[in-house]
């Protein structure tokens, strides 16, 4: 099995991404062999602050700091949607006013606040669907799959620092067969 390199974004900003680094993630099927790896990490000498397990009994997705999808998915609805209503207004409003149509018997002025606040519930339903179906596909990366293991009961060992480190880390993780040894390098 060899580790890939993509670039990091299944962390959200936490004190871990701050610095340049080069991340390692193994997926375990168990508890032993989680901590039998670690526990050869740490022999290796490399520093256990640069280590995490991740699973049952340890740290969390979310005490870790693994970005979750569905909130991911609100901030990005809530981003378009701050832009979007307000448009959605104004073009509703100039599109009755260009058209001239008089759908509702409340007048010119009513007609086109009618319709502004037609174009904001459009523009409300674009930021909701495309911010927040987007954001629940694609926002979090790879830590979507890695909750999804770490709900299926498999443990996560977490490699943090600079590539050296992680180089090492690699070929000690390798002789325990994970299921998965993924490489990410955070970007400043």
């Amino acid at each position: 099995m060899r580790a890939q390199t993509a670039t990091l974004d299944l962390l959200e900003v936490s004190p871990f991404t701050r610095k340049s680094m080069e991340y390692l993630v193994a997926v375990l099927p168990d508890r032993i062999q989680a901590e039998a790896a670690y526990t050869a990490l740490e022999k290796a000498e490399l520093p256990s602050e640069t280590l995490a397990i991740l699973g049952s009994g340890y740290q969390s997705a979310d005490e870790f700091g693994l970005a979750d999808p569905n909130e991911t998915a609100k901030k990005r609805a809530l981003q378009m949607m701050t832009w979007l209503v307000p448009f959605g207004f104004l073009g509703g409003v100039v599109f009755d006013r260009i058209t001239g149509l008089q759908t509702f018997p409340v007048g010119v002025l009513g007609n086109q606040i009618i319709g502004g606040f037609l174009g904001a519930i459009a523009g409300a339903m674009g930021g909701l669907f495309v911010g927040g179906g987007i954001g629940a596909l694609i926002g979090a990366g790879d830590a979507l799959p890695y909750r999804n293991r770490l709900r299926q009961g498999k443990y996560l060992v977490v490699v943090r620092g600079s590539r050296f480190q992680v180089r090492d880390a690699t070929s000690i993780l390798r002789s325990f067969r994970p299921e998965s040894l993924q490489g990410y390098s955070s970007e400043d």
